[in-house]
């Protein structure tokens, strides 16, 4: 039996063993009272690296997400954000469930990005009928965009429009170092116009778990208070933080070798009939079907050992990770290319 390759996110990844041994000697305490030495040092290298005056560490990053939400909103207010983006598409509508705001969303173009003159024209302020509008999400690198990461400009412009009308940003950034390898820019310059931002220790950097928020520092600590709130105070939680820890040491430079795996993998595809897929910009891959149907490839993928995710009615997403390599990239495109004449169409 070949071995499995998998390739249905990014977050199947598992801890190294020079990340396990980090975890293994983590010196702890009690981080709901701040007494866990390794969480403060990953939320001060964390803050660095963003930017930003501090930074909390939380399970998720829907918890993240979410926090940086509760934060900068009141119950009542509108938060603007786009129509394929995380927050709306994936996180069980917290943001209106648990903080109580109402989401508008804007289209999303290919690119993830957002017109400025639609998020222009739909900040409203508040009055005796309407919400005011409070908060602008964005992401990058975005995911149902195809792993799309948002040059620093469109960042900059739509932070601007915000900003001009008192609009708080919110950056999730779960894969925002992939957003940087991919532009060539530090992390810290794509969140500079924003707020706050998120990051995920649990995809592209190979952790076990863990995000973070980022932020000034009286707006982390309200978070942290709304952290609380969620039941995301953790106690002897370093063993996760030096996981985090290892991996902004060792695992952000190598995230061009998951982008161009993906370019190998997305050409690959690309030359066997059923399959269109985009240009990968970072680590993910979409691919449209345009023969047989969708449930029917992922199975015979599954049969051959190569695992894939439904990313719409006909298309699927396949995202590189520092568990694949180039080799598996190969065995994977041949395993594909010995059944692309044997599915239905």
């Amino acid at each position: 039996m070949n071995a499995v390759i998998d390739l249905r996110s990014d977050t199947v990844s598992k801890p190294s063993d020079a990340m396990r041994h980090a975890m293994a000697s983590a010196e702890v305490g009690d981080d709901v009272f701040g007494d866990d030495p390794t969480v403060r040092a990953l939320e001060e290298r964390a803050a660095g690296l963003l930017g930003k005056e501090a930074a909390l560490f939380v399970p998720s990053g829907t918890m993240a997400n979410l926090l940086a939400v509760m934060t900068h909103t009141r119950p009542g207010d509108e938060i603007l954000l786009g129509d394929q983006c995380h927050i709306f598409q994936y996180e069980l509508g917290g943001a209106a469930r648990i903080a109580n705001v109402l989401t508008r969303p804007l289209a999303n173009h290919d690119d993830g990005a957002i017109a400025p003159d639609a998020v222009a024209a739909a900040i409203r302020q508040e009055n005796l009928h309407s919400p005011g509008t409070t908060l602008l999400c964005l992401e990058n690198t975005h995911n149902r965009c195809g792993g799309a990461a948002l040059p620093v400009t469109v960042i900059d412009e739509l932070a601007a429009v915000a900003r001009e009308r008192k609009v708080a940003v919110h950056l999730d950034g779960a894969r925002v170092f992939n957003a940087a390898a991919a532009l060539g820019v530090p992390a810290a310059r794509i969140a500079r116009d924003c707020d706050s931002v998120s990051f995920c220790l649990s995809k592209g950097l190979g952790c076990p778990v863990g995000s973070l928020l980022c932020g000034p520092g009286q707006f982390i600590e309200r978070a942290r208070r709304n952290r609380k709130l969620l039941g995301g105070g953790m106690r002897q939680v370093g063993i996760l933080a030096a996981a985090g820890l290892y991996a902004l040491d060792h695992n952000i430079t190598r995230l061009s070798e998951d982008h161009a795996n993906a370019r190998v993998l997305a050409d690959g595809l690309r030359k066997l009939a059923p399959f269109r897929t985009n240009d990968p910009a970072t680590n993910i891959v979409v691919a449209d079907i345009t023969e047989g149907r969708l449930p029917d490839w992922l199975a015979a993928f599954e049969q051959q050992g190569v695992l894939a995710v439904a990313f719409g009615p006909q298309r699927m997403r396949l995202v590189t990770h520092i568990n694949i390599t180039r080799n598996d990239v190969d065995q994977a495109l041949a395993r594909i290319a010995s059944i692309a004449g044997a599915v239905p169409v």
